[in-house]
Parts: structure tokens; sequence; C-alpha cells
């Protein structure tokens, strides 16, 4: 439902539905209805309904939900949107690797990860999104091309989306200190922070001890890639958890994927996750490409239907007490052919997948997981709390519930920044189109 909102940034919504977890009650479900008070873009009072500031202005929400704009942790926008021109080849995550790897070198220059980089952030933007952490592939020498656009992006989109930047390489890197380090001082010069991905792998112990000693060395914090597989023999999360707790690292550890968890016996994970608490990992979970990726495999020309749905233990995670979120992952490359960086659209297809929808009293506690939980664990200076003296980036819906917000797209949805209403409007495809014939 658009909703009027004025343009000089002074007015109240009234009648609102708000999550108490968005605002001072992090681990309550409960919607409630407030007036919310905008001066000069930014928040200046949350009361009950009828009790706010009178103000020269009013737009009544009717009761429809508002919630701040979202965080998205794990995104990769230097994959982004090349699937026209380099399409998985058989949907699997082998196949996805190749396939990246073969446009990567083909074609990822400046040029071409500034623009898909750019468009993709314009989606995002329109979507409702306030701050994201991206993924780049960082194997030399694309980090050094990938992080120069990187900055320049950062610079580009300050005010509009926070941007932070992780490097993503693979076991060969890992395990050699070199290349690691040059990685690391690349990653270090831009703010970043330092990553890998490994799954079944003989080295990983070495691995993670290499990835510690070098954010270390550095003073850099970690995101990791664990164990993006469906083989219950992958180590990386248990070997990663182990290495903080040894070692004492005291960064901030994020490991995302983590799916060979739900595929591993019942004491073993148990185990796990008591490590990943101890270690004070905080786990993201990105549901709609891992549910597309995993378990996905073709046997003598016919498509067989997965048997699990390829995401980690996340409501054990949580239950256990470590810090969790979920996120956007890939959009339109090879290791997910869909997705568009809306950070609702993770919030709603969560809840379908990980089932964190029931007890349906309890449900609006996970609103935090594509906003207050990610930004806390990435520091971002974005919060996504609604309190007094907090900016007005919010996104405001006709939906008054849980089944009203949850069954639509909510394609109808009022994006605010500072108290002003965005153009929605998103970029037309057809913008890559002479990239997407390119092979240079």
């Amino acid at each position: 439902m658009t909703r009027m909102i004025p343009a000089d940034r002074h007015y109240t919504l009234i009648n609102a539905s708000v999550p108490e977890s968005v605002m001072s009650k992090p681990d309550s479900g409960a919607l409630t209805r407030v007036d919310i008070t905008v001066a000069d873009g930014t928040i200046t009072s949350i009361a009950p309904t009828g009790s706010a500031p009178v103000q020269p202005t009013t737009v009544n929400m009717d009761g429809g939900i508002v919630l701040p704009a979202f965080v998205d942790l794990h995104t990769h926008l230097d994959k982004g949107h090349i699937w026209p021109r380099r399409p998985s080849p058989d949907g699997t995550w082998f196949g996805a690797l190749m396939a990246v790897q073969e446009d990567r070198e083909s074609n990822w220059a400046a040029g071409d990860v500034e623009r898909r980089m750019d468009f993709a952030l314009r989606c995002a933007y329109a979507h409702g999104t306030a701050a994201i952490r991206t993924h780049l592939d960082s194997a030399p020498p694309q980090h050094e091309i990938s992080f120069d656009v990187f900055e320049k992006m950062r610079d580009r989109w300050k005010g509009r989306i926070e941007l932070q930047a992780v490097s993503i390489v693979g076991p060969d890197t890992l395990l050699e200190m070199g290349d690691l380090r040059a990685v690391a001082k690349r990653v270090k010069a831009a703010g970043g922070k330092l990553g890998g991905s490994t799954a079944v792998h003989h080295d990983n112990p070495k691995m993670m001890s290499n990835l510690i000693g070098v954010a270390g060395e550095f003073g850099l914090d970690i995101d990791l890639h664990a164990d993006e597989s469906p083989d219950p023999a992958a180590t990386a999360l248990q070997c990663l958890a182990e290495a903080v707790i040894e070692t004492g690292f005291d960064g901030t550890v994020v490991a995302g994927h983590c799916c060979a968890l739900a595929n591993q016996p019942g004491d073993h994970a148990r185990m796990v996750i008591d490590k990943v608490v101890e270690a004070g990992v905080a786990i993201v979970s990105l549901p709609m490409c891992n549910m597309y990726l995993q378990d996905r495999h073709n046997e003598h020309g016919v498509t067989r239907t997965p048997r699990w749905r390829g995401v980690t233990l996340l409501n054990e995670l949580k239950a256990a007490g470590a810090r969790v979120a979920i996120a956007s992952d890939n959009t339109r490359d090879p290791f997910y052919a869909y997705g568009d960086l809306d950070g609702f659209e993770v919030f709603r297809e969560g809840a379908r997948i990980l089932h964190f929808d029931h007890p349906q009293q309890s449900a609006f506690a996970w609103a935090r997981a594509v906003g207050a939980d990610p930004a806390a664990i990435a520091g971002f200076a974005y919060t996504a709390i609604l309190a007094d003296g907090a900016p007005a980036d919010l996104v405001l819906f006709g939906a008054r519930s849980w089944t009203e917000l949850m069954s639509r797209p909510q394609a109808d949805r009022t994006v605010l920044r500072r108290g002003i209403a965005i153009d929605t409007t998103l970029p037309d495809y057809r913008e890559l189109d002479d990239l997407m014939g390119a092979t240079t």
C-alpha cells in the first residue's frame, strides 16, 4: 500500500504495528501498536498509539507493519547477474564453481564488475536495504581488481548503503601463507574482512591456523564459507571453532552456510554447536541459495528430487546461544539463478525453509535476523533498531499481521530513507545486455 509521506520529513506515522524485537525487547515475538514521530529524517519519539506528541502531519498506518531497513550480511556483488552469459551447466555447486571461474577469467575486468555491482546495489536500495557485506573472489590477481571496484562503490553509495567487503579464496590460498598474506594486505588497505572457503579437506586444521594467524597479524576479522556441502565428513566449522578457542583469537568470526551440520549425527552436531557457542562464532544461513544448490543430482539424465533442504541447523544454533542471521547470498549467477537482494524476500522465504514461523507468537523475533542481529555481528554503523534518535530508515507495509505479511511479496512497500520515501523502481535488466555477450 503506497502511502503519501511528507517531503519535509516532519510527520508522525500513527497506528503502526512494529515488532517489539526491533525496538527494546530483542527476544519478543509480539507486535505492538505505536506512533512514530519523525523530524528532519530522525525518529524523535516512539510512543503507544494515541500518545505521541501532536505533529502537523500524520500518516495513518491503519495497523500496517513497520520494519527497519534491511541488513544483508552475506552477498556476492562481484558475481551478480552473470547468469545470462554464464549459466550453471547442471545446477550443482561444483558446476557453478567452474562456470564462475571461467567467467571471471574471461570477463571480470574492472568495468564489468563495476557495472554489475552498481546494478545490484540499486536493486537492494529499492527493496529497502541499508547495509551489505559482500564477499569478493580474491584469488590473485582478481583481489586487486575487485577490491579497487569495491572501494569506488563504497564511496559512491555512502549515505545510501553501508558496505563491507570480505575476501574469498580457496584451500590452495589458505594453505599458502605468502598468497594469503598478499590477499590480507589488500583487504587491510580496504578496511575489509579476511575469508575463504573450505568443506571436506584433510588440511582444514592447518587452514584455520593460517587464517587466524594472518588475521591476527593484520588485525582483521574473519568471515569464512564453511562446509557448504552435504558431506557429513566436512570439518571446516568445527576446526574454525576449535582454532578460535585454542588461540584466543579476539576478532569477530563469522561462518556462512555450514550446511553439512544438518547431515551430521546428532551427538556430533551438538558437539560442534557447543564449540561454536564457546568460540563466539556467528552463523549466517543462506536459505534460498542453500536449498537451491544442495542435494542437487542428475542421474542418467533425470533430475532427482532433493532429499533435504540444504540449510544448517539454525534454530538449534540460536537456541544454544549462537548469534545467527540469514542473508541473500548469490543473485542471478551460476550459484543461484534467482534473487534480487531483497531483504524481505530473504525473511519471507527463510520462514518457509527454516521453519522459524512457529510458534507464531514468537515468529516476529526473527525480524532481527535480517536487521539488528547481522548489523551487530558485522559492526555496521547502521543498527536496524527503532529508537529515539535513530535514522528514519524504514520499510512500510500494508500488511497488519504475520500471515498477511508473509503471504505476498509486498511489492507495494514504501521505503523511507532519512524519512523520505525513495523511488522504488527497479533497474531494467536490459541495462546489462551489452555485457552479457561480452567475452574479452
